[in-house]
């Protein structure tokens, strides 16, 4: 059976699991009473995300233009004997589909990558006691700031990881790791391997806190983004003042054809000035050998512009000097950040990019977003401009 294959096979059981556990368990007066319980504490949730996604791309003719709705069921069941079960199933649907999702073949048009489809979003079985709790099954996986492992929530079909994960937190330390055998990414692939994902945190004080991760990453198939990464991170305040620092070294593993070891550095100091906040920073991801520092488990949309210009990191490594400014008026947040983008060797000049956003919470239930990225391109890609305008709901 087609690796494909065995991980829907196996999502369907949970899911009849979860569906089915009140029968399995009807025959037994003291299993059921529990059982019956832990339904009765379930919480069921359902969400709603329409959006406009309009591209406008030099060097394609076609304009994209794009207007989905993700409609999200979450189920989670309450706890009996420690143990819980988790389902989410989401669909996308496409009102315009004037838009290349990377699985539709409309590559005459910009990318869009919102495919259409139902999905298993999660699925899970989950034990709970003490600090302790472990994961079986799929489920979102959000790392620090998700530079290294994320969900790339952004997207209208989530990343979610399948596999095994065990978290433990006591006062200020917590101890994360995830073997994790299967991506089901944002288009709805499969990206199968063993994949070892490792952080562990600790809170120095409310103002400081440190962390240390390490991911060890073996792809079946793009054998390219198998690597070995270790590195660290620290969120800090002094007064007024916001720093946050990052580092990390990564070679390659299994597979790898390349040979190299290349580096990541993060550094941001900011302050908040009254109402508005400016945050400026500086983000390296190094190349050896002509192979850049990567990282395919990232949200990466949060990084180097939302145009999405750099979601594979070029053979010389990318340099991001950026700034932030952002603050609220009236309730709605707004944000403006400009990157500067260079290469890490050759001095290439890669181009800027300018993004703007504006979101405001209507009420508990209902927001509204409108969000812009315009990259100027030098030497890399071309010239884009990308505008989204969103409605939410959650219930």
């Amino acid at each position: 059976m087609k690796t494909e294959n065995r991980n829907k096979f196996a999502l369907s059981l949970l899911a009849t699991a979860i569906l089915s556990a009140p029968v399995a368990f009807a025959a037994d007066p003291v299993h059921g009473e529990g059982i019956a319980d832990a339904l009765a504490d379930s919480k069921v949730n359902l969400s709603f995300r329409a959006r406009y996604e309009g591209v406008d791309q030099d060097g394609i003719d076609n304009t994209a233009d794009a207007l989905t709705i993700k409609s999200r069921l979450t189920i989670k069941t309450g706890s009996y004997s420690n143990f819980s079960l988790g389902l989410e199933v989401d669909n996308v649907s496409a009102l315009i589909d004037d838009y290349n999702s990377k699985t539709n073949g409309n590559t005459d048009y910009p990318v869009v990558a919102d495919p259409k489809g139902t999905d298993v979003n999660q699925g899970y079985v989950k034990y709970s006691n003490n600090g302790f709790s472990a994961v079986a099954g799929r489920q979102r996986i959000l790392h620090n700031n998700q530079r290294f492992v994320g969900g790339v929530g952004w997207r209208q079909n989530e990343q979610t990881y399948d596999g095994i994960r065990a978290q433990y937190k006591a006062g200020a330390l917590s101890v994360d790791y995830s073997y994790i055998h299967n991506v089901n990414n944002i288009v709805a692939s499969n990206n199968t391997g063993e994949f070892h994902l490792a952080n562990v945190g600790y809170t120095l004080s409310k103002a400081h806190k440190v962390a240390a991760f390490a991911y060890i990453l073996d792809f079946n198939t793009g054998a390219t983004n198998s690597s070995t990464t270790f590195g660290g991170l620290y969120n800090g305040k002094f007064g007024p003042v916001i720093v946050n620092a990052s580092a990390a070294s990564q070679s390659d593993n299994g597979d790898n054809p390349n040979s190299y070891t290349a580096s990541y550095l993060n550094a941001e100091v900011g302050s908040k000035l009254g109402p508005v906040t400016v945050l400026g920073g500086y983000e390296l991801l190094g190349s050896d050998n002509g192979v850049a520092f990567n990282t395919p488990l990232a949200t990466k949309h949060k990084f180097q512009g939302w145009a999405d210009k750099f979601l594979g990191t070029p053979g010389d490594g990318i340099e991001d000097v950026y700034i932030t400014v952002k603050g609220a008026v009236s309730g709605v947040k707004l944000s403006a950040t400009y990157h500067n983008l260079t290469s890490d060797v050759n001095g290439i000049d890669y181009g800027s990019e300018l993004d703007l956003v504006a979101n405001y919470k209507v009420n508990k239930n209902y927001s509204v977003l409108a969000k812009f990225a315009s990259y100027s391109a030098d030497e890399h890609a071309t010239d884009t401009r990308k505008l989204w305008l969103q409605i939410a709901a959650k219930f």
